[in-house]
């Protein structure tokens, strides 16, 4: 093994990218946790947290669960990770950046257990058992511990051999070379590259789809190689990594898997693009050291289960084996979905809802809607609501209607302001709607001469009805919200 104090530039890059994704992430928790599970949310988590044991699901809100709480310790988030992306954080000894370092992760956690299905996504247990690992790595003065490097690229093995895994074993497209015919269209919220990524020539798909499984399948083990090996294989993750950047919005999956890959170079390859030079490093301290050993203890105790899943024949995709999200099991798309379908709200204060009726529709601010406008770039920043959609809007899940689905008809018949914030627009800005109802559509890319003909970048079918139209006078959905306990 290199001298841990080869690694200053690795440590200083790691906690500048881990505060740096933290901060979008309390970010989006101060700007949308209210609206869907604050005290009148699409998911109340108050309510979830009635009968939830502590144990169960770790998190300061047991205690403190309301809107002003919820505000607080967002924004306490966003607080504490301007002070690790400027390296405030680390300027003032080891247990002051262990203490600013452990605080984001306890205020975190404590977000993603009551977060509920708005939470559910692989890459907040990514961010937290990340983010455990960052308490430990030192403050600036000191030698980083070169185990704790070590365990980040544990975790990017995880993350990128689980991924490989989950598609040679899942959807055939993967096997057949064929996957990229479709994603680019069909991804959960496609980027404003997005469709001419689509109309690639078939063969650049099929490269893409070997360049993935030799990135994922076959180039994580050289993280574990001596150098120059591991550098290279860090700088394949990243060329991969910014691949998927440009080419869709996955939140910051992608952004903190190419933090991650920073732990395969040492200062002296760092060192030829970032020219920083290092203080004069002490030993960490023997606390600092036992605490570091016992996390390493811990990990190694932890990673029984999902080192298991990766040999699993039925293995599991982005799994937590325990409430603090410490060693998890990871992956992404298993299964392409071919056609893409969309949900559309629209809205009417006519006082009979027919097709005469002039209805407006409500635009999402990243999901596609409106056919002429270009798909957004939003990542690393998380729209939570419109990947729901996506969800709710798979062929396998029509006609489901879950809770918060139902609530958030609810709240845009109500005008509420806190819900119509999370849209782009609100198409009756004087008072809410009389009638709202759902539209099914099948949308696809256009080609490039319907692209130059029309100006549109969607083309769409209307497949028929997800919601009749629905008021809040209707006694039937009165009833149904009651049930709901709204």
């Amino acid at each position: 093994m290199e001298s841990s104090a080869e690694y200053w530039l690795t440590r200083w890059l790691l906690q500048r990218g881990l505060g740096a994704i933290y901060l979008s992430a309390f970010l989006v928790a101060a700007n949308q946790f209210r609206p869907l599970l604050g005290e009148r949310g699409l998911l109340p988590a108050p309510r979830y947290l009635r009968g939830l044991r502590f144990r169960d699901a770790p998190s300061l809100f047991h205690w403190m669960a309301s809107d002003r709480a919820f505000a607080a310790c967002a924004w306490a988030g966003v607080g504490l990770s301007l002070l690790a992306v400027s390296g405030f954080s680390e300027s003032f000894g080891t247990p002051f950046s262990m203490t600013v370092w452990a605080l984001l992760w306890l205020l975190y956690l404590s977000f993603v257990n009551v977060g509920q299905t708005f939470y559910g996504f692989g890459w907040e247990s990514l961010l937290l058992e990340s983010g455990f690992l960052a308490i430990f790595l030192g403050a600036a003065g000191t030698e980083p511990p070169e185990a704790l490097i070590w365990l980040y690229r544990w975790v990017l093995f995880r993350v990128m051999f689980g991924a490989g895994l989950i598609k040679l074993r899942g959807d055939a497209c993967w096997r057949d070379l064929s996957c990229l015919d479709y994603h680019f269209e069909t991804q959960p919220m496609p980027n404003p590259l997005s469709w001419h990524f689509h109309h690639l020539p078939s063969w650049v798909h099929r490269a893409g789809v070997l360049f993935n499984h030799l990135v994922e399948v076959i180039v994580p083990f050289a993280y574990f190689a001596p150098q120059p090996f591991a550098a290279g294989a860090g700088v394949l993750t990243i060329l991969f990594q910014g691949a998927l950047i440009v080419s869709g919005n996955f939140s910051w999956l992608n952004h903190l898997t190419l933090v991650l890959a920073f732990s395969t170079f040492s200062d002296a390859q760092l060192g030829l693009l970032l020219p920083l030079q290092a203080p004069a490093l002490s030993p960490p301290a023997p606390p600092h050291l036992v605490l570091v050993w016992m996390v390493v203890a811990l990990v190694a105790a932890l990673s029984y289960r999902p080192a298991r899943n990766l040999l699993a024949k039925h293995q599991l995709m982005n799994t937590s084996y325990e409430p603090w999200h410490l060693v998890n099991s990871y992956g992404a798309f298993g299964s392409i979905t071919r056609p893409r379908y969309e949900i559309v709200f629209e809205g009417t204060d006519a006082p009979i809802p027919d097709e005469t009726a002039p209805w407006r529709p409500y635009e999402f601010r990243g999901k596609p809607g409106d056919p002429r406008r270009l798909p957004p770039q939003f990542a690393p920043y998380h729209l939570r609501l419109d990947w729901l959609m996506w969800f709710a809007a798979m062929p396998s899940r029509q006609f489901e209607y879950p809770r918060w689905l139902i609530m958030l008809v609810a709240r845009l018949l109500q005008g509420d302001a806190a819900t119509l914030a999370l849209l782009r627009a609100n198409p009756f800005p004087e008072a809410p709607p009389r009638f709202l109802r759902a539209r099914y559509y099948l949308y696809r890319f256009t080609t490039r001469a319907e692209r130059r003909q029309s100006g549109c970048w969607w083309r769409r079918e209307l497949v028929g009805e997800f919601l009749p139209p629905l008021s809040l006078e209707d006694r039937g959905f009165r009833e149904v919200l009651r049930r709901l306990g709204e």
